[in-house]
């Protein structure tokens, strides 16, 4: 009997230990094709125009007589707000902003040698989507000097020009669909030079959409990019 239970006992530890090995087997198997992947980057990008400028015109004056200085940023604003209005621009594309008066007596880092006691800043600025008219008209806005209208310069730190693109949601689906294309394009090439094929998408990740200027003299024209990476599954 003691035999014959060790024969059994021989039996059954040998039976595990080869259904221990194929499982192992199989194990070892899994795992190496879950790492028979490839993760390739797709691109896309376009080249649109803007469609929104928003456009800070301002001016500045000086005076020693605060109630005077008032009243000529006021007539000033009006010469603007009068000139944009006479080419195009509508009510609610112009916002006038209140008058930003410095008073250098006051200024505790003032430049005590100004001529003038008061320097006022006016900010009128211009917001449509009539982006080529406006362009037009900043290159027209010098008019108003000879009308005693101290402008700024249009390209200042503080109050620059901007035009943006706000349209991405019409162009967005197209745009995946190419960068997709071109990741799968690559992903294909490597396939074919390791000797394998294509199985199905592991994972998908679409990066952020960008817009920035196509180059510096244009801001007008923006390029738009967007990134897709995708993971595959490789296959004899």
């Amino acid at each position: 009997m003691r035999n014959g239970g060790d024969g059994w006992s021989g039996l059954f530890i040998g039976i595990g230990i080869f259904l221990g090995a194929l499982m192992l087997k199989a194990g070892i198997t899994s795992i190496k094709e879950s790492q028979r992947i490839i993760s390739v980057k797709g691109l896309s990008e376009k080249e649109v125009s803007a469609n929104k400028v928003v456009w800070p015109i301002v001016f500045k004056d000086a005076q020693n007589n605060l109630i005077y200085l008032y009243n000529n940023i006021e007539r000033n604003n009006e010469k603007v707000v009068n000139f944009l209005k006479e080419n195009g621009i509508t009510d609610d594309e112009i916002t006038v902003s209140p008058p930003d008066i410095l008073d250098y007596q006051t200024e505790r880092y003032s430049d005590l040698q100004s001529r003038y006691r008061y320097n006022g800043t006016s900010v009128i600025t211009v917001t449509s989507d009539k982006v080529d008219q406006v362009r037009e008209l900043i290159l027209q806005i010098t008019v108003l000097i000879k009308d005693g209208v101290a402008l700024s310069g249009n390209r200042s730190y503080e109050n620059p020009i901007k035009y943006e693109f706000t349209q991405l949601n019409l162009i967005k689906p197209e745009m995946i669909e190419e960068a997709t294309k071109n990741a799968r394009i690559s992903a294909e090439k490597f396939a074919k030079d390791s000797e394998s094929s294509l199985g199905k998408i592991k994972s998908a990740t679409q990066g952020q959409m960008s817009i920035f200027n196509s180059d510096e003299n244009s801001p007008h024209i923006k390029t738009v990019r967007v990134v897709t990476t995708i993971t595959y599954f490789l296959k004899d």
